[in-house]
């Protein structure tokens, strides 16, 4: 490859800005972050989704094809697939994972009634993916792959009390979507479990090492 990741992402011309990364001793830390890819468009590396499938293997209902509603360029779908899964792809755009092409929304029925995706984040911010995942489609499954300060806003505490995550998996380790390097932030999976939901949310620890994955899981 004659230009790294973070050469092209530095060629598109987008002007970083400086955001709150974290905090320390009470006081802010900030580094750049540029503006939202379109779409909210971020090719997920194979570590995070080879984690999940790791310590989530005993809870998918493996007669059962696992919906990316995200596709992407396929990213997911390929490391699920090599994994020993049947996966159907969709998404809104075509990116060349032959994928149906449809939005979320426009789904009244699920193609499967368990879904892996690292999905757009803004629709995830309102809470509008959530809410059309179990009010409409009924979904029995779904993790997705979103920041860990994500259930922090008030906004979102009427959401998270109708539709609480039976787990969350807290990575130890900052994924770089970008290619930019530097990621500024931790990344969590939260898995909706309704087949399987006891109790309150369950807090686990998904280390780098977990991401290991060679052939079948089942």
């Amino acid at each position: 490859m004659s230009r790294s990741a973070r050469g092209l992402f530095r060629a598109t011309g987008n002007v970083a800005r400086p955001v709150m990364s974290d905090l320390i001793n009470g006081e802010a830390v900030y580094q750049a972050e540029s503006p939202r890819e379109v779409d909210d468009f971020y090719p997920t590396p194979p570590e995070p989704i080879r984690g999940l499938l790791r310590v989530e293997a005993p809870y998918l209902d493996h007669s059962l094809p696992i919906w990316e509603p995200a596709a992407g360029d396929g990213a997911m779908v390929h490391e699920m697939r090599k994994a020993g899964y049947h996966v159907y792809a969709s998404d809104l755009i075509d990116r060349g994972c032959d994928a149906q092409i449809q939005s979320f929304y426009d789904f009244n029925a699920a193609p499967s009634r368990q879904a892996i995706t690292n999905p757009p984040f803004n629709e995830c911010n309102t809470g509008d993916w959530i809410r059309h995942a179990f009010e409409v489609l009924d979904l029995d499954y779904m993790a997705l792959l979103l920041p860990m300060g994500w259930p922090g806003a008030e906004s979102r505490a009427a959401l998270w009390a109708k539709h609480p995550p039976a787990r969350v998996y807290l990575m130890r380790w900052r994924i770089d979507f970008t290619g930019a390097g530097a990621p500024p932030m931790l990344n969590a999976w939260f898995v909706w479990d309704r087949r399987k939901q006891v109790g309150e949310t369950q807090l686990h620890m998904l280390s780098r090492s977990d991401a290991s994955l060679t052939g079948d899981l089942f």
